[in-house]
């Protein structure tokens, strides 16, 4: 008897794991990262942000469009620096001194080879969509923008799909 219940014991543990995991798979898959730039509020999935980190020194680049910054050195690695906010179109913001909240978001693994990360105003935190209410699509919305989400106090997330983004034509195109 005590031999059948030890392997029941262990059967439940088995099941309980693989419960849990399957649980947590789901749960990193229902959330995204916020972020605030441009004056907008987005969204991107876990697996498209690799890091997010402090903006560093960055060496600029002649000849390129004023959206992209140049390119940092990020643990030995070279990465393109964008300023997504001047990528979609708004005008650069100066900050004030002692109130800069920019972080980069590298691309994640998902994304493929492309070793770049966008400057973005300010890190939200994550976010459930399970909390959040899907919102109509923009007709004339890019092709790497995802779902539109509206949360409870009725704000707007524009999730957007950083490997879409990284094969986009003119994001790929930084040269003038």
């Amino acid at each position: 008897m005590a031999r059948a219940a030890k392997l029941n014991l262990r059967a439940f543990q088995q099941e309980l794991a693989t419960r849990l995991a399957a649980k947590t798979t789901a749960q990193v898959e229902q959330s995204r990262l916020g972020l605030s730039c441009g004056g907008s509020q987005w969204l991107i999935r876990l697996a498209d942000a690799g890091e997010v980190i402090a903006v560093p020194t960055v060496a600029t680049v002649p000849l390129t469009k004023s959206w992209y910054l140049g390119i940092a050195n990020i643990r030995g690695n070279l990465y393109s620096v964008i300023d997504f906010g001047v990528f979609l179109g708004h005008e650069v913001e100066v900050p004030t001194p002692g109130t800069m909240q920019a972080r980069l978001v590298l691309f994640g693994p998902r994304v493929g080879e492309l070793r770049a990360g966008l400057v973005v105003h300010k890190v939200l935190g994550l976010r459930n969509l399970a909390e959040l209410a899907r919102g109509d699509a923009a007709s004339d919305a890019p092709a790497w923008y995802g779902a539109r989400w509206i949360d409870r106090d009725g704000g707007t997330w524009q999730e957007i799909d950083l490997a879409l983004l990284a094969q986009d034509p003119g994001f790929l195109q930084v040269g003038v």
